[in-house]
């Protein structure tokens, strides 16, 4: 055969296979995007309805429809960017992203529902989170893993290379109708397991495995990356009056920042930061759930929360 005519062969034969892999993909856009639309829908009830039985079987149809969408081949590649009721947020160096998102209780607190999606070339490798909360006694103690999960949205993940690799989380965590938390945490694997929590804050007179931060419902707090200082920073706490301070419900910002900065693999406390210092951009992709609330339906007296975190 002469050269030419091998060489037209060959490129006939990898095209054929470039066109007949196309409806395949095409395929597996169209369905993942059947199944964003019902999550849309599903979503919009666990958010808007008034009804509380109503809102959890909207949740649980939502999480059975996810893992199904999931379970569409090169799913890890589909963005659900039109998917605005949960936070979706994926490790900068491409291993995962974690789905996270809360349902509201008529007493104006949460329960906290998520999965990490693993990137992987074959079937589907989900990791369900299981909101422990309630349970958890003294959280910035505990190491736990994906069954007894300190609930919380997150909206931003900083991997750090060390001995041990592992991924901190800043996250918003709903409370109560009076307070909310904020939360640093760790993620790491054991084993090809999720693990969180790690002893790796050190100061302020403790080492914490995650730190929780606890504030009223009215205020709004910043906790932000700053990647260019290995630095994490946000507002100090206090309360209005020395006689609430063992009342946390009634702390926010007094207009001063502390942080932890990466040191060997560890966070370190610093205290009384210069925000001159301090780039003022807001995380990516970080949402004020109070924003998105103001928009939604009340439960009782307090807005609906959603997306985007006080």
């Amino acid at each position: 055969m002469p050269k030419k005519s091998f060489l037209v062969l060959i490129l006939i034969l990898l095209l054929s296979r470039v066109f007949a892999q196309q409806p395949v993909v095409a395929n597996n856009i169209n369905q993942l995007n059947t199944y964003q639309d019902s999550l849309k829908k599903l979503g919009n009830e666990f958010v808007h309805n008034q009804n509380d039985l109503e809102r959890k079987n909207a949740n649980y149809a939502f999480i059975k429809t996810l893992v199904t969408a999931l379970k569409t081949n090169n799913s890890f590649t589909y963005p659900f960017d039109s998917l605005k009721t949960i936070s979706l947020t994926q490790s900068p160096d491409n291993k995962f992203r974690i789905f996270s998102w809360h349902v509201a209780n008529n007493d104006g607190s949460y329960r906290f529902y998520g999965a990490i999606q693993m990137n992987t070339s074959g079937p589907l490798k989900l990791y369900g989170l299981e909101d422990y909360s309630p349970l958890i006694k003294n959280p910035e103690d505990t190491v736990a893993d994906n069954r007894t999960w300190f609930g919380a949205q997150y909206y931003t993940i900083v991997p750090v290379m060390s001995i041990k690799p592992y991924y901190v989380l800043l996250g918003w965590k709903g409370y109560t109708d009076k307070s909310t938390k904020r939360v640093i945490d760790v993620l790491s694997f054991k084993d090809d397991k999720p693990v969180f929590g790690m002893p790796i804050f050190e100061g302020n007179n403790k080492k914490r495995s995650r730190v929780v931060f606890q504030y009223a419902r009215q205020a709004s707090m910043l906790l932000k990356h700053v990647p260019a200082q290995n630095l994490i920073v946000f507002d100090n706490l206090a309360p209005p009056d020395k006689r609430n301070k063992d009342q946390p419900e009634t702390y926010g910002p007094d207009l001063t920042y502390n942080g932890y900065q990466l040191k060997n693999g560890k966070w370190t406390y610093v205290d009384n930061i210069d925000m001159r210092n301090i780039p003022n951009e807001m995380d990516e992709g970080y949402v004020d759930p109070r924003v998105q609330q103001q928009q939604t339906r009340p439960i009782k007296a307090e807005p609906a929360r959603q997306k985007r975190v006080q």
